[in-house]
């Protein structure tokens, strides 16, 4: 369905209210610079189409204008051979493309008229589309960054972050205990009783195996 029915409609749309009724603001924008793009290129066609209507009509009046200087000629001739009548009816042929010139003329200065209001139509449609297309740009970094906003709400309030932290929790913990076991296999407590009385029977046996080493060691000397 067309937001606009004419040129002037455009022209005169306010956009900032025509986006607030929207309930779909960016899919609007787009419908409304399509229409403005469409809008001006048939403005632009128009205006061609003018224009190379206006160059046949100058073409049309230089032809007529060599045909009038033709009839004059011919009049002119006529009555120097005492032909009133043939010279009546040159200046009659010369009045009728005279006429035709006129009205040429006339419709070429109404066509430059149009020209003059397709130009400053042209003008403003383009001034629109640029107000268009920066709303555009505009209401897209709007989107963009709302959609990045709630992408990061999400991600903080989200479960997947919170089963994260929660991972690295057990990590730690897991750390925690490693960390604690190293530590506890590096303690050295008070010795129990066997324990001393097993240091002092292996003191016992190297004291024994020393006191055989010196004696041994004696007699070699001797």
């Amino acid at each position: 369905m067309s937001i606009f029915s004419r040129t002037r409609d455009i022209m005169a749309a306010n956009l900032t209210e025509l986006l607030d009724r929207a309930e779909d603001p960016s899919r609007m924008i787009r419908m409304v610079i399509l229409e403005m793009e469409e809008t001006l290129v048939e403005v632009r066609a128009s205006a061609a189409r003018s224009i190379a209507d206006a160059k046949e009509m100058r073409r049309a009046m230089v032809r007529l204008e060599g045909i009038t200087d033709s009839w004059t000629e011919k009049a002119e001739l006529a009555l120097s051979k005492g032909r009133e009548d043939l010279a009546k009816a040159a200046l009659i042929e010369r009045q009728k493309a005279s006429d035709m010139a006129k009205g040429l003329e006339a419709e070429v200065a109404v066509i430059d008229n149009t020209l003059k209001a397709y130009e400053a139509d042209i003008a403003k449609l383009q001034g629109k589309l640029r107000e268009a297309r920066s709303r555009q740009n505009a209401i897209s970094t709007r989107i963009e960054s709302a959609v990045t906003r709630a992408k990061a709400r999400e991600m903080l309030n989200g479960s997947r972050t919170e089963d994260a932290f929660s991972r690295f929790e057990l990590l730690e913990r897991r750390a925690d205990f490693a960390e604690g076991r190293a530590e506890a296999l590096g303690m050295t407590g008070p010795k129990s009783l066997e324990e001393e009385i097993a240091d002092l029977r292996a003191e016992e046996q190297v004291d024994k195996e020393l006191e055989a080493l010196k004696a041994r060691l004696a007699n070699k000397g001797e």
